[in-house]
């Protein structure tokens, strides 16, 4: 019986295998922060190759329209509401560990318990028979689910783009039994210009440039070992970028008393919960009409932002208008020189529309495409490779048209 168990289980393994090997070789590659339209300033020649060559489109993504959020949205096929990365900072007590989650606080971001309540592809590919890498992609320095990618790096903001391309290529140049059929890649400068300088500035062009270099080298690198049209390679954005400006500023301590609140993230939506005792006065002062900005608690959000039932949500969320932040005086009087580009607003609104680019050996050549939701990349990759995706909130039928078969 235990024999007969052992050949049954190694069938399946078998077949799992063979089901991973039927699909294709998928490359993601993220460009952070890089706005729909900033393709069209004649500044990226490689990526408008690759788009003349693919299909391209504007991508809409998640609400919020935030860094964290989206690059889990991409992989997992799920809102923010539904896969719990809900903001790039959170609190979640239930999380003993690590109750406060940011950006940079590596043992949070390495706590398993923050990213368990969804499965990202590469977990997904991994447990179908297949191999996975991921290059600086959010949740893949941790065990989900107790998995791993087969190859990761720890996030080092500090290495040089073509170190990256280079690394990615390398796992390309892995013996067949070993090689990634699924693989990411992260590129940070045009976010973190676009933050700084604002999305028309010098600084950007100058960090769309140094990525298309990077983006050139990659596909130079996969035309030298004959993969250029074997593989399929999907560039995309987490977000865009909106232009600020210090007198487009709200001042929540100038509506509400900061004693009566504990504010949790800020920028373009405040996140915040009233003290015990106060939320009658928090609400009837937020809830009244602002110019440039609107606040709801979490189970008000409109239904099109698929936004408000995930419980490490604030109770009160207020959302600026486009251009606009929501901030503190004394959050602002400690700031570090003022920012000139922020995102994380309405996800709807074309300042913080994606990029979209893919091209390979199953997307239609040429196909400027419709704009779409960022959930439906998901299962298209899923497609790709030839796993079972998991459940997820994307309609491959949207999207299913690029594709040449």
């Amino acid at each position: 019986m235990a024999r007969f168990g052992r050949v049954i289980f190694g069938l399946a393994a078998l077949l799992l295998a063979a089901s991973a090997q039927a699909g294709q070789t998928v490359l993601l590659v993220s460009i952070d922060g890089f706005r729909a339209d900033y393709l069209s300033r004649g500044l990226t020649p490689n990526l408008a190759a690759l788009a003349a060559g693919g299909v391209s489109a504007a991508m809409r993504p998640a609400f919020p329209s935030l860094t964290f959020p989206n690059h889990y949205t991409l992989v997992t096929g799920l809102y923010p509401d539904h896969h719990g990365i809900v903001e790039n900072t959170m609190n979640d007590p239930a999380i003993a560990a690590h109750p406060h989650f940011t950006l940079s606080d590596h043992d949070a971001n390495w706590d398993r318990a923050w990213w368990d309540e969804a499965t990202p592809l590469w977990v997904t590919v991994q447990r179908q028979g297949g191999h996975s890498a991921t290059m600086f992609w959010p949740g893949s320095e941790t065990d989900i689910q107790g998995v791993r990618p087969d190859h990761w790096l720890p996030y080092d903001k500090g290495m040089a783009d073509a170190d990256r391309v280079g690394q990615v290529l390398a796992w390309l140049d892995l013996p067949a039994a070993e090689r990634p059929s699924f693989v990411t890649l992260y590129f940070d400068k045009v976010d973190t210009a676009g933050h700084h300088e604002g999305p028309d500035s010098a600084a950007v062009n100058e960090a769309l440039g140094q990525i298309d270099t990077a983006i050139g080298q990659l596909a130079q690198g996969l035309k030298q070992r004959g993969l250029l049209d074997k593989v399929d390679l999907i560039i995309v954005a987490d977000h865009g970028m909106a232009a600020l400006a210090p007198e487009r500023t709200i001042f929540i301590d100038d509506i509400i008393s900061p004693a009566d609140i504990q504010i949790v993230t800020s920028s373009a939506m405040m996140s915040l919960a009233p003290v015990a005792g106060a939320e009658d006065r928090v609400e009837k002062a937020l809830f009244a009409p602002h110019r440039h900005m609107v606040c709801r608690k979490r189970q008000d959000m409109p239904e099109r932002l698929h936004y408000g039932s995930n419980p490490r949500i604030p109770p009160i969320l207020c959302l600026a208008e486009v251009g606009w932040t929501i901030t503190t005086h004394e959050a602002a009087a400690h700031q570090h020189g003022p920012y000139r580009g922020t995102h994380g607003f309405d996800n709807q609104a074309p300042e913080m529309a994606a990029l979209f680019i893919a091209r390979g050996p199953d997307f239609r050549p040429g196909l400027k495409h419709a704009p779409f939701d960022n959930v439906d990349v998901y299962p298209l990759m899923a497609k790709l490779l030839g796993v079972k995706p998991e459940k997820n909130d994307g309609k491959l039928a949207d999207v299913e048209d690029m594709l040449v078969r």
